[in-house]
Parts: structure tokens; C-alpha cells; sequence
């Protein structure tokens, strides 16, 4: 590793400089520079590789640790479903009536917004019926005082009209 980290830096020195004059000072010749350039390019591709390796050695470690996360994660879930059952041993009746509860709660909302409606319908019908009871009470008391009235007038008028008659008959001899 020291020595590849050498080449490096003292390739990043030639590569910093203007490309004429080498790192020891003397005119740079153009095979030189292909040298300069190639070696560039390996160090480039030999750290390329170190990268991939790195790389791929993180994600085995990762993996590994995934692997290990999901086996505990299954026998954290094997647990808790054991905890659960000794915690109540009628727990899945009490889910099942629990669940019953729910359903019937939600069957009677409506039912009870029908009796609702219907109750209100209800007094609505029975204060018009109530209504138009006391409106016919009235017309029948007022048909009574009507036919009271006609009997009384025609009572009298009968009266006066016997009365008539017995005067006539008064008048006229037998």
C-alpha cells in the first residue's frame, strides 16, 4: 500500500504541473509524458478497483447483518405471538365478541336514525291528525249551533204559523 500510495502522489505531481518539466526538474519528453499519462491511468484504475472492492466487502457486511436483523426480527414476532397467548387464554373469543360488538354498533347507527326519522314522522302525523281533529270538533260544534239555530227559527216560525191558524180558525165559524 506505501508504495502504491508513493506512485500516486508523485504521479499527482507530474500531472500538476504544466506537462513540461517532470517532478526531478529536467524537461519532460513526449514518451515521457505517455509514461506520466499511462501511469496516471493505472493508478486511476488500481484506485477504481480498490473502490469496487471496498465496495462490495460493505455490502457482504451489510447483507450479513440484513440476514442476521430478519432472523431476529422473526424471533422477536414468535415471541411477542407467545406473550400474547399466555396474557389471556380467551383472547381470540374476546377479539371474536369484541368484533360482534362492532358489527352490531355499526348496524344500529342506522336503525337508530331510522327510529329517529320515524319517531319524528310520527308526531308530525299525529300533530296533523290532532290538528284536524280539533278543526272537524269545531265544525261540528258549529253545524250544531247551525241546526240548533235553524230548529229554533223554524220552531218559531211554525209556532207563528199555528198561531196564525188559530187566530183564522178563531175567525172563521165552524
Amino acid at each position: 500500500m506505501d508504495r502504491q500510495q508513493q506512485q500516486q502522489a508523485q504521479m499527482m505531481t507530474r500531472t500538476s504541473n504544466t506537462g513540461l518539466i517532470s517532478y526531478n526538474g529536467s524537461p519532460m519528453t513526449v514518451d515521457d509524458e505517455d509514461e506520466l499519462s499511462k501511469s496516471a491511468l493505472l493508478a486511476f484504475r488500481v484506485k477504481e478497483e480498490e473502490i469496487k472492492k471496498k465496495k462490495m466487502e460493505v455490502r457482504e457486511k451489510v447483507h450479513a447483518h440484513l440476514g442476521r436483523v430478519e432472523e431476529e426480527t422473526k424471533k422477536l414476532a414468535e415471541i411477542r405471538e407467545e406473550l400474547e397467548a399466555l396474557e389471556d387464554p380467551r383472547r381470540k373469543e374476546v377479539t371474536t365478541v369484541r368484533k360482534r360488538i362492532d358489527l352490531v354498533n355499526k348496524e344500529l347507527k342506522p336503525l337508530g336514525q331510522s327510529c329517529y326519522k320515524k319517531e319524528r314522522e310520527y308526531r308530525e302525523a299525529l300533530e296533523a291528525f290532532n290538528e284536524k281533529n280539533k278543526e272537524k270538533a269545531q265544525l261540528v260544534a258549529r253545524l250544531m249551533e247551525l241546526v240548533t239555530e235553524s230548529e229554533r227559527v223554524r220552531m218559531k216560525k211554525l209556532e207563528e204559523l199555528s198561531n196564525n191558524i188559530e187566530s183564522l180558525s178563531q175567525l172563521v165559524p165552524r
